[in-house]
């Protein structure tokens, strides 16, 4: 079991039309989660600023906030933030499209992606225009392995979650082809599950110090 685990990928906040707990510490402790990536439910489904906002009220060293940008509208405000999030799809704006692209490289910091709100080929493309970018890819599932492989191929500057890479071998075939300093540990909570991801990690077929790298020392890198 890895000694400290950082969760790369999970929300705070109310879930719209769910019945979902809106804090996570309590089951970050449950599960045994040191710290976590957060970003505010009202940036992804209501108002990125006010959920910027409220992300950036929040007092404790165990949340680490992660603000979603949306090119044009939040501009380049960072908020002094280690690693931003985009969600193209849910916002509207093009990825590759000139203002994404001046503010990605003006804040030149990591960004993080739901696989779901873009494409392989579009992230490629970022990639190629801005390969000093890192890019985090979120919840890629294990149905596009192969997709992901071809990804992470060809754009060097791109990582990916493991947390719904929950098919047998899944993220050890990934750790052999590129290295577990290009995976990092994730659950998506709560509107994923994260008690599956927990346990995937505790019993990955890898030697200790990559499953230490995957459950935290790739994201304390990439931060």
């Amino acid at each position: 079991m890895p000694k400290y685990v950082i969760d790369a990928h999970r929300l705070i906040g109310p879930v719209p039309f769910d019945d979902l707990p809106s804090d996570p510490r309590d089951e970050m402790g449950r599960l045994g989660i040191d710290r976590a990536c957060v970003t505010h439910t009202l940036s992804l489904y209501s108002d990125p600023r006010a959920g910027n906002e409220a992300l950036l009220a929040l007092d404790d060293p165990r949340l680490i906030p992660v603000p979603v940008v949306v090119p044009g509208e939040t501009g380049e405000e960072s908020h002094g933030a280690g690693m931003i999030r985009l969600c193209p799809e849910r916002h509207r704006f093009d990825l590759t499209g000139p203002h994404a692209l001046r503010c990605l490289a003006a804040l030149g910091l990591p960004m993080a992606i739901d696989l779901d709100e873009t494409s392989p080929a579009q992230l490629r493309h970022l990639a190629e225009l801005l390969p000093d970018l890192p890019i985090l890819v979120l919840n890629p599932g294990y149905r596009r392995l192969r997709a992901l492989a071809e990804l992470m191929t060809e754009a060097p500057n791109v990582r990916a979650e493991i947390g719904t890479v929950n098919t047998q071998g899944g993220v050890e075939w990934l750790a052999a082809r590129f290295g577990a300093e290009r995976l990092v540990f994730g659950t998506g909570a709560p509107v994923s599950d994260d008690c599956g991801p927990r346990f995937l990690l505790d019993h990955l077929d890898l030697p200790p110090e990559d499953v230490e790298r995957i459950a935290a020392g790739t994201l304390e890198e990439l931060l």
